[in-house]
């Protein structure tokens, strides 16, 4: 199993976070209303989310948590 550290794994969560909210065709300020959750601190790889969050991401995105984790983890 490949070694991440939390600045790797933050970042790769970033980018999944945005790939998901760009795919929706949703900006920022949209997902944030819909939300509650900032996205920006989020997609800048600065913040490091709760289980809670990420949660209802997916469920805002209409995922399960495994299909988040799918695709840029090993």
């Amino acid at each position: 199993m490949e070694e991440y550290n939390k600045k790797e794994l933050l970042s790769i969560v970033a980018k999944r976070v945005k790939e998901l909210r760009s795919k929706k065709d949703v900006t920022q300020d949209n997902a944030l209303n819909d939300t509650g959750i900032h996205f920006g601190r989020i997609e800048q790889g600065k913040r490091d989310i709760s289980f809670f969050t990420l949660f209802k991401i997916c469920q805002y995105f209409e995922i399960s948590l495994k299909d988040f984790f799918t695709k840029d983890f090993d």
